[in-house]
């Protein structure tokens, strides 16, 4: 059996940073993310492996919300 489904919450507090963080990501930079109904569900190896390929890195500064 695959790792359950994480919410926004869960996937901020697992990588440290906040959900508006991760709001833009999913808007701005691709996050892999799922809608589920009305909510963002995440699997932890989708997002593992788009931190690994340089995903979540800032191309500028000032680029973080």
């Amino acid at each position: 059996m695959t790792d359950r489904w994480l919410s926004v919450e869960e996937i901020a507090e697992y990588l440290g940073v906040s959900k508006d963080t991760v709001y833009a990501w999913i808007a701005k930079k691709g996050m892999p993310a799922h809608r589920v109904g009305r909510p963002w569900k995440f699997q932890r190896e989708e997002v593992d492996a788009w931190v690994r390929s340089g995903g979540a890195n800032d191309n500028k500064t000032g680029d973080e919300v």
